[in-house]
């Protein structure tokens, strides 16, 4: 239980006692009520707002209404735990960890799957040992190739979903004046090497008003948009919005 995971401050491993992770070299990290441990380091995040917060999440939640042994994967940026859990029922025998700079993120994942194992944590600074992971996965998140390489196995495997041009255009469309399409990076990532890709692309429609906010408050423009544009969303009972993602898989190089 929590063996992948390593000490922040001097990368040792930890011995597991009960509710608490201790190094060799006496630095203490407590298993949290909610069922994650935090290995954030404090220092490394100017941020006033740390990932997901709970209005982003809440409103996240509310919308959603073959490894065998030492098989390990790893979700960065896994949020609440949506697709970390479904990894563990479907995988079961595997050993799913995930890391995510929001608390309150993993409160939602840890309620979603008590066999999974969680950190607050930065893809920054991955407290993972070295080569321990078959599987990283990336789905919307910040990408460091470099500790993503550096916490997979020779031949592991990194997945990771990006937002094509049109994901969410309706909604933007509905928002601003002048919408725009999401810049498309390159598919290629240092010391990886691409060896599938997938686009899905399909059509969702909002006839709720309800649920147009909770979709609105899902996603990071909740933050960046004026209180002017954000109104044209209060009285807006129906919506109709592209969703779009590419789905890279990458071969370590």
């Amino acid at each position: 239980m929590y063996s992948k995971f390593i000490c922040p401050i001097c990368k040792s491993n930890f011995n597991i006692n009960n509710k608490t992770l201790t190094c060799e070299n006496n630095h203490c990290y407590d298993i949290s009520k909610y069922g994650y441990v935090n290995l954030m380091r404090s220092q490394k995040s100017s941020k006033k707002r740390h990932g997901d917060d709970k209005l982003m999440l809440k409103s996240r939640h509310d919308l959603k209404r073959s490894g065998g042994e030492n098989f390990t994967v790893l979700d960065v940026g896994c949020g609440e735990g949506y697709y970390t859990a479904n990894i563990k029922q479907n995988i079961p025998n595997c050993d799913v960890y995930g890391i995510d700079i929001s608390k309150d993120a993993l409160i939602y994942a840890a309620k979603r799957d008590k066999n999974i194992y969680l950190a607050v944590a930065s893809c920054s600074e991955i407290p993972i040992e070295s080569g321990s992971c078959d599987v990283v996965l990336n789905i919307f998140s910040p990408t460091n190739t470099d500790e993503y390489s550096r916490v997979l196995r020779s031949d592991g495997i990194l997945i990771k979903a990006i937002p094509l041009e049109n994901h969410l255009f309706g909604l933007k469309n509905a928002i601003y004046d002048k919408p725009y399409k999401n810049k498309i990076d390159s598919r290629e990532l240092e010391n990886f090497i691409v060896s599938d890709f997938k686009e899905i692309k399909y059509t969702l429609n909002f006839t709720s008003n309800e649920d147009i906010i909770s979709l609105f408050k899902m996603t990071p423009y909740y933050y960046k948009t004026s209180r002017t544009d954000q109104a044209k969303l209060e009285n807006l009972a129906n919506l109709e919005t592209e969703i779009e993602f590419g789905i890279i898989v990458y071969q370590k190089g």
